[in-house]
C-alpha cells in the first residue's frame, strides 16, 4: 500500500474524502490529514507519504508554496493539486512545480479512483525503471574483468560469508566450485637477490614493475587457463593462481607441474629470476585468506632454500594438523555482540568460538594462541568503549591470565560468557548514558530558544555536531515524540503561561514563543489545547477549566 497524506482546510472535503473513496482498493491508505501547509510540512518527517493530495487556497500557506517545499524536500514524492473552475489558471502556474495531477472541484469519487489508480502506475512504473537501470548499472559493473579480481583479492584478506561467496562467483562468471583450492604467489626477486644477471635481461633492466607483472602474468595465464585450473591475477606486486579442485592425488599432481611449467617459462621466455611459493590447500573457498597467507610465507623460505624454485609450504613446514584460527566472520560477531547485541546472540557466538575447541583434537600451544586472539579483540573492544577493567571487575583484573585459570574448557567458556556478558552490559549501559546526555543537551538548548522562529531540528543538530537522522532517532526513543512535536509543546506550555500571568496580546505572546505568523499560533494552540488563546485566557481568569 502507498501512503496518502491529505491536506484541505475544509472538514467536509477532507471527511468527504476518507469517507466516499476505497482507499485500499486502489492500493492506498491515507496516513495523516491536515489543515494547512505548515503541518503538513511538520508530518512529513513523520508519515513520509508516497503521495500528497492537497488544496490550493489554505491559510498560513497555499498549495502551491507546499507543492514547491515538498518538491525540495522529496522529488520523488506524488503532488495532486485540489482546484475549482475560479482557481485553474491559478493551479497551472504548479506545472514548474512538476505537480503530477491535478482534480477539479467538485470531483466524483469515480474520477478520484481513476487518478488514483493513473499514480499508482507511474508509481510503480517509476520503481521497475529505477529497478532496471539498477539492474543495468549493476551488471555493467560485474561484467568488467576487474571486479571478479577485486572480489577474489578481497577473499585473500578477510573470510567472507559462503553464501556472498556463491553469490559473487556466480555473478562474476568465476569457477569457485571445488574440493580443496590452492593459493600459490609469484614473487620478482629484488636486485639484490639475484647472484648473477645474466645475459638477455633488458626487461628487468628497465625497471618497470608494472611491465613485468604483466608479462609474468600473460605467460602464467596461458599455461593455468589451458590445464583450467582456476583464475589468476595480479595482487600486490605478485602474480597469484588460485587453483580449485577435487583435491586428491592426481589433481595436486597436475598442479604440481603446472607450476613447474609456469616457472619454467617465465624464465626462458623473460629472463626474470621468480620464486613460487604454494600456500596449504583449504577445503572451503572462504579460507582463502590462509592458503594465501602460507603462499606469502612459503616464498620467505627462499632466504633459505634459494630462489628460482617452488616452494611448498607444506614440504618445509609440518602441516599435519588442522588449523586452529579465529577467522574474520567469528571475530565480527564477537565484536557486534559486544557492542550491540542481546544476551541470546552473545550465547551464540561465545558457543561458536568454542565449538571447534570442544570437537577437535588440538595442541595447547594452539589452543592459547587460539584465546589470545579472541582475548585481543575482546580487550581492542573495550578500550574502544572506554571500559576500565580495573573498576568493572576489581584491580589488576587480567583478562587472559583469568581465562587461563579455569578447571577445563567449559568452565572456561561460561567464565569467558560471563566477562563478555558484563562488557557488554557496560558498553550498552554507557551508550544508554551517551544517548540521554545527548537529549539532556537538546532539551536545555530548547528551552533556552523556544522563542527563536527559526529554532528547527537541523539547528539543533548544528550546535550538537550530529546528524539529523542519528538525532531523530535516538530523541524519539528517549523522548518518545518527536523533536518537532516537543518543540511545539515547550511553545504551547509558555504560551499558556504568559496568557495566564499576562495581559500580553496574543500577537506579541507569538512571538515570544517563537512563532512568526500570530494567525499559525492561533491555529496551532487551538488544535494543541483545544481552545482559542483568548478562550483560554478567559477561562483561566474565571478559574473555568482550560480544556473544553
Amino acid at each position: 500500500m502507498y501512503k496518502v497524506l491529505l491536506v484541505d482546510d475544509e472538514a467536509d472535503v477532507r471527511e468527504g474524502l476518507l469517507l466516499e473513496m476505497d482507499w485500499k482498493a486502489c492500493g492506498f491508505i491515507v496516513s495523516g490529514v491536515a489543515e494547512n501547509g505548515k503541518e503538513a510540512l511538520e508530518l512529513m518527517e513523520s508519515l513520509d507519504p508516497d503521495v500528497v493530495i492537497t488544496d490550493i487556497s489554505m491559510p498560513f500557506m497555499n498549495g502551491l508554496e507546499l507543492a514547491g517545499r515538498l518538491r525540495t524536500l522529496n522529488p520523488l514524492l506524488k503532488l495532486v493539486i485540489l482546484t475549482g473552475y475560479d482557481e485553474f489558471d491559478y493551479a497551472r502556474q504548479a506545472v514548474r512545480l512538476h505537480v503530477d495531477e491535478y482534480l477539479l472541484k467538485p470531483f466524483s469519487s469515480d474520477t478520484l479512483r481513476d487518478l488514483l489508480l493513473r499514480i499508482r502506475q507511474r508509481i510503480e512504473e517509476e520503481m521497475s525503471h529505477r529497478e532496471d537501470i539498477r539492474r543495468l548499472q549493476e551488471h555493467y559493473r560485474i561484467s568488467l574483468p576487474m571486479l571478479g579480481e577485486s572480489f577474489l583479492a578481497s577473499l585473500l584478506t578477510r573470510r567472507l560469508p559462503k553464501a556472498l561467496i556463491a553469490e559473487k562467483a556466480r555473478s562474476y562468471g568465476l569457477r569457485l566450485n571445488g574440493h580443496a583450492y590452492v593459493v600459490a604467489a609469484i614473487a620478482l626477486h629484488s636486485p639484490e637477490e639475484e647472484a648473477s644477471p645474466g645475459p638477455g635481461q633488458s626487461l628487468r633492466a628497465s625497471g618497470d614493475v608494472d611491465l613485468m607483472l604483466h608479462a609474468m602474468l600473460n605467460i602464467a595465464k596461458e599455461i593455468w587457463d589451458a590445464e583450467r585450473l582456476g583464475s589468476n591475477f595480479i595482487y600486490q606486486n605478485h602474480i597469484v593462481l588460485l587453483a580449485v579442485g577435487e583435491g586428491d592425488e592426481a589433481w595436486h599432481s597436475r598442479l604440481q607441474g603446472t607450476l613447474d611449467n609456469v616457472l619454467r617459462s617465465i624464465d626462458h621466455f623473460l629472463k626474470l629470476p621468480i620464486t613460487i611459493g604454494v600456500g596449504s590447500a583449504v577445503t572451503d573457498a572462504s579460507h582463502l585468506k590462509h592458503s594465501f597467507t602460507d603462499a606469502l610465507l612459503a616464498l620467505d623460505y627462499r632466504l633459505v632454500l634459494g630462489s628460482g624454485k617452488v616452494i611448498d609450504i607444506c614440504d618445509v613446514e609440518r602441516r599435519d594438523n588442522q588449523h586452529l584460527r579465529l577467522d574474520e566472520l567469528k571475530e565480527q560477531a564477537l565484536i557486534r555482540s559486544l557492542k550491540v547485541g542481546t544476551a541470546e546472540e552473545l550465547a551464540e557466538v561465545v558457543e561458536r568460538l568454542f565449538a571447534d575447541l570442544h570437537d577437535a583434537s588440538f595442541a595447547y600451544s594452539d589452543i592459547q594462541l587460539y584465546l589470545l586472539e579472541v582475548v585481543t579483540a575482546v580487550l581492542r573492544t573495550a578500550k574502544d568503549a572506554g571500559v576500565q577493567f580495573d573498576t568493572l571487575f576489581w584491580p589488576g583484573f587480567q583478562l587472559h591470565s583469568e581465562l587461563f585459570n579455569y578447571a577445563d574448557l567449559r568452565e572456561m567458556q561460561s567464565g569467558f560468557y560471563d566477562i563478555c556478558s558484563r562488557i557488554m552490559g557496560h558498553i550498552a549501559s554507557y551508550r544508554q548514558s551517551a544517548y540521554k546526555e545527548l537529549v539532556e543537551k537538546a532539551i536545555r538548548y530548547t528551552k533556552e530558544n523556544y522563542m527563536d522562529a527559526s529554532l528547527s531540528i537541523q539547528k539543533v543538530c548544528v550546535y550538537l555536531h550530529i546528524s539529523a537522522g542519528y538525532f531523530s532517532s535516538v530523541f524519539k526513543k528517549e523522548v518518545k515524540v518527536t523533536y518537532g512535536q516537543y518543540l511545539m509543546s515547550i511553545r504551547m506550555e509558555a504560551a499558556k503561561e504568559l496568557l495566564r500571568a499576562t495581559e500580553l496580546k496574543a500577537f506579541e505572546i507569538a512571538e515570544r514563543v517563537g512563532f512568526a505568523d500570530p494567525n499559525y499560533f492561533s491555529f496551532c494552540f487551538k488544535k494543541g489545547v483545544g481552545v482559542s488563546p483568548k478562550e483560554y485566557r478567559s477561562r483561566s481568569l474565571s478559574g473555568e477549566p482550560s480544556h473544553p
